[in-house]
């Protein structure tokens, strides 16, 4: 037999039922809202550290093309040194009967991902450094390296140029790679 206890259906009826129902509904939605805010955060951390990284490497490539030019310039001969004028003639030297090679290729700029470099040039169009040619502003303003000491409070990443000084000290890095 079937029976009916209307003291079970009671708060349905007079309203107070709904009205739990709503307080679950806004529990919801500021989890959601929580969680939303906490992706944000972590996208802003994941993005600055991806910019860290990616001048890092700005760091090492635009280094690698400074010494690549150094090595070119000091592999001439005595009488008639001489700069690159391409990029290329650093892959393999022209001069040279057998393979020179100062780099194993043309490094792509970390910061734009373009193998477009900025050419910092002298009067015949020899190459006396590289810069990237991006206009970001970098996060790193202070504590380069001494080679690198220029850098401090540059605006840009354009602004970090990676030049060739003749008779510059080079002095190795840490970890005794020079």
């Amino acid at each position: 037999m079937l029976t009916f206890d209307i003291n079970h259906y009671l708060p349905y009826i007079n309203g107070r039922g709904k009205r739990q129902r709503g307080f679950t509904y806004i529990g919801l939605l500021i989890l959601i809202a929580t969680m939303g805010v906490m992706l944000a955060l972590t996208g802003d951390v994941w993005h600055v550290a991806q910019k860290r990284e990616k001048e890092q490497e700005l760091l090492f490539v635009g280094d690698q093309y400074r010494r690549a030019i150094d090595q070119f310039y000091e592999n001439s001969p005595p009488q008639v040194r001489r700069y690159a004028t391409r990029l290329e003639e650093l892959l393999k030297d022209p001069r040279q009967p057998g393979t020179q090679r100062y780099l194993r290729k043309i490094y792509p700029d970390p910061i734009t991902g373009s193998t477009q470099w900025g050419l910092v040039k002298g009067p015949a169009g020899e190459i006396y450094g590289v810069h990237s040619l991006s206009e970001e502003e970098p996060l790193k303003k202070g504590n380069f390296s001494l080679v690198n000491a220029n850098f401090e409070g540059k605006k840009m990443y354009s602004d970090w140029v990676f030049i060739h000084a003749p008779g510059q000290v080079r002095i190795a890095p840490p970890g005794g790679r020079k």
